[in-house]
């Protein structure tokens, strides 16, 4: 969080070392309806378009976010998935794939401001917990993928 930024104002970097090609990381982060499948923490994932659809995310805090997701680049030659975020979450989150050595480095990025009443409400005293959440929520996803990739398997 940038000074000045406002308290429901986030930014997300988390890496991920992974030993899988480039190639097959991306094929399976681009098929965002499979996250559910593998990441615990996003508990469903429902197509609305081609290019939409609407998440429920829920990881350490008994609360869920509802967000509307929408592709804004999806470019498997850079190796960058991108989408645009709304609902209880308004801004983006993107996937940046290259090689790494003999496998692949994974860079997440996301800057969000939340839209819920409630956790706007309690900006002050839930960023902290808020931050720590997705801290969870990101360890997991990461754990989850490594050992889908390390089975063989592209989805579960």
């Amino acid at each position: 969080m940038g000074r000045g930024a406002p308290l429901n104002h986030y930014r997300f970097r988390s890496t991920w070392r992974l030993a899988a090609s480039p190639a097959r990381v991306y094929a399976v982060l681009e098929r965002a309806e499979r996250y559910p499948h593998w990441w615990p923490q996003i508990r469903s994932l429902v197509r609305t378009g081609e290019e939409s659809g609407t998440a429920r995310i829920r990881s350490v805090l008994p609360y869920v976010l509802t967000v509307t997701l929408r592709t804004a680049r999806r470019d498997a030659a850079s190796g960058i998935l991108q989408i645009a975020m709304g609902g209880d979450l308004d801004g983006w989150a993107r996937w940046t794939i290259r090689a790494d050595g003999d496998g692949t480095l994974a860079l997440f990025e996301q800057e969000v401001e939340v839209r819920d009443r409630l956790l706007r409400l309690l900006a002050l005293p839930a960023k902290p917990l808020l931050a720590l959440n997705h801290t969870v929520m990101m360890r997991a996803g990461e754990r989850r993928l490594r050992a889908l990739l390390e089975r063989g398997l592209d989805e579960e």
